[in-house]
């Protein structure tokens, strides 16, 4: 499965993100990834629709977007219509995650689920037929430049565990924490999707996208010949 790498703009400098993004662009990362809190569901306040309209006619990358809020139904067809190509909720955010995933459905754009570190991956069975993307946060969400909670590690294997075996194409999104440094372990875990916000937007953007796609392809490689 195709590595694919997700920065995210919450690292990013707003007075110059549309020339941040170029840099992504450029640098070959084919998504980008955007956070919106609430301050409720997690204790952050970051930004919303505007910002997004704003990006899709910036930019030619997938707009990836994870709300971190709570009963994110209520804004589904707003992001969607602000140019969203997939749309990520929180198993725990969610009252009818069921009603949730068939609305994000109805709007033509793809689905993801997430999940927290301290929520069971076992959750996630009765949804997973049900999307295209399963994100394991391996940080609390609400703050960027966390470390890596190397607990969350098995979670991901297990839900890539489970794909396989039910014989899905789902990707595996992993968020909070990645750097260069621990890059291989999460995609030998089983991740193909790679948010990374500080380890890309610090320092030179564009080489930046570059090394991270340059080690992935290296990882997914010798994955493939080791298995």
């Amino acid at each position: 499965m195709e590595i694919i790498i997700a920065p995210s703009i919450l690292a990013g400098d707003f007075k110059i993100l549309g020339e941040q993004i170029e840099k992504t662009e450029k640098g070959g990362a084919k998504y980008l990834h955007f956070d919106v809190m609430d301050g409720h569901f997690v204790p952050s306040i970051s930004y919303g629709m505007p910002v997004l309209k704003s990006i899709k006619g910036y930019t030619n990358q997938v707009l990836d977007v994870h709300l971190m809020i709570d009963e994110p139904i209520r804004y589904i067809k707003d992001f969607a219509n602000s140019g969203a190509d997939i749309i990520t909720v929180h198993l725990e955010a969610c009252q009818d995650i069921n009603e949730t995933i068939r609305e994000i459905r109805s709007c033509g754009v793809k689905i993801g689920v997430s999940i927290k570190p301290e929520t069971c991956v076992s959750k996630l069975v009765d949804v997973l037929e049900k999307v295209d993307m399963v994100l394991i946060m391996t940080v609390e969400p609400g703050f960027g430049g966390q470390l890596l909670i190397r607990e969350t590690l098995p979670k991901i294997s297990e839900i890539r565990k489970m794909i396989t075996t039910k014989g899905l194409d789902t990707d595996v999104q992993v968020d909070g924490g990645i750097t260069l440094d621990n890059i291989h372990e999460v995609i030998t875990a089983g991740a193909n999707v790679i948010v990374s916000g500080s380890a890309i937007f610090k320092g030179d953007i564009m080489k930046n996208v570059r090394k991270f796609i340059e080690v992935s392809a290296s990882i997914e490689s010798q994955y493939r010949e080791a298995n």
